[in-house]
């Protein structure tokens, strides 16, 4: 079998990898980077959620050429890729918002929207929209931590 193979097969392989490293560079720095953009203050559904990750895994296979009847999991094309999910990537920028909102003076802005509730009064019928400090304290939740606590950890102090 080696021997029908042309002698420059290993320097084809090589750059038909080599291309793809490239294209997903250039997806990581033109295309992420973009659609990343201020995603630390973003609010996401479970709908968003979805959205965002199939357009990530969709232009990942598109990459790769992986098309209809061969298949593989999306576990598999980050491993393939050296990527990591959307949403992983959302979600430690927006951990990494909340240290720099933490380290802040207590007269900023930022913290200041951090702490604020309502004032009295009567909200409006159905259930409270999603917010983004609601979705921090749940995914703090998820790891077992609180916002009060998290604020006073060392870990958010450089």
């Amino acid at each position: 079998m080696d021997a029908a193979r042309p002698p420059n097969a290993n320097l084809l392989a090589e750059n038909f990898r080599w291309k793809i490293q490239l294209k997903i560079r250039l997806y990581q720095s033109n295309i992420l980077s973009v659609l990343l953009y201020g995603t630390e203050c973003w609010r996401l559904t479970q709908k968003d959620n979805q959205r965002l990750s199939g357009f990530h895994t969709k232009c990942l296979r598109k990459i790769c050429k992986i098309y209809w009847p061969r298949k593989i999991t999306n576990k598999d094309l980050y491993v393939r890729t050296g990527q990591k999910d959307l949403i992983t990537v959302i979600k430690q920028r927006q951990f990494r918002w909340l240290g720099h909102v933490f380290r802040k003076g207590n007269h900023s802005i930022t913290k200041t929207a951090l702490k604020w509730t309502p004032a009295e009064g009567k909200r409006s019928q159905g259930r409270p929209r999603e917010t983004w400090r609601r979705t921090i304290e749940g995914d703090l939740k998820k790891n077992g931590k609180n916002l009060e606590r998290s604020r006073k950890d060392s870990c958010w102090q450089e």
